[in-house]
C-alpha cells in the first residue's frame, strides 16, 4: 500500500510555470505507475499524463502535451508535474495516483486503474 501527499499548487498568471510534487510513503515507490490527474469546477476528473515506475516512459493527454512534463526520482519517493506556459483553462484540483505493477513500462490512463489517490492540490491560473 502506498499513500500520496501533493504539494506546489498556488495562484501563477496565465503564461507563467508552476511544479507539482507527489510524495509517496513506502519503499515499494518503484514498482508503482503514477499519474497525474485534474478537475475543474463542475467537471468530471481528467486524466492529465502518465509516467512508468522505472520512468521511461511517459503518456500525455493532447490538451498538456508540449506543455507538462512528468518525471519522477524513485530514490526521493517523488514524482513532479512541471507545468509551463500555463492557461487558465489549466485552473483545477490536481491529483496523483499510484498503482502497483510488476512491468516497468507500464502506463495506465484513466481513473479505474489506479487505486491509490492523493488529496489534490488547488492550481489557479489568473488571466
Amino acid at each position: 500500500q502506498v499513500q500520496l501527499v501533493e504539494s506546489g499548487g498556488g495562484l501563477v498568471p496565465a503564461g507563467g510555470s508552476l511544479r507539482l510534487s507527489c510524495a509517496a510513503s513506502g519503499r515499494t515507490f518503484n514498482f508503482y505507475t503514477m499519474g497525474w490527474f485534474r478537475q475543474a469546477p463542475g467537471k468530471e476528473r481528467d486524466f492529465v499524463g502518465a509516467i512508468s515506475s522505472s520512468g521511461g516512459s511517459t503518456y500525455y493527454s493532447d490538451s498538456v502535451k508540449g506543455r507538462f512534463t512528468i518525471s519522477r526520482d524513485n530514490a526521493k519517493n517523488t514524482m513532479y508535474l512541471q507545468m509551463n506556459s500555463l492557461k487558465p483553462d489549466d485552473t483545477a484540483v490536481y491529483y496523483c495516483a499510484a498503482e502497483w505493477t510488476a512491468y516497468s513500462g507500464s502506463l495506465y490512463y484513466t481513473e479505474r486503474d489506479y487505486n491509490y489517490w492523493g488529496q489534490g492540490t488547488q492550481v489557479t491560473v489568473s488571466s
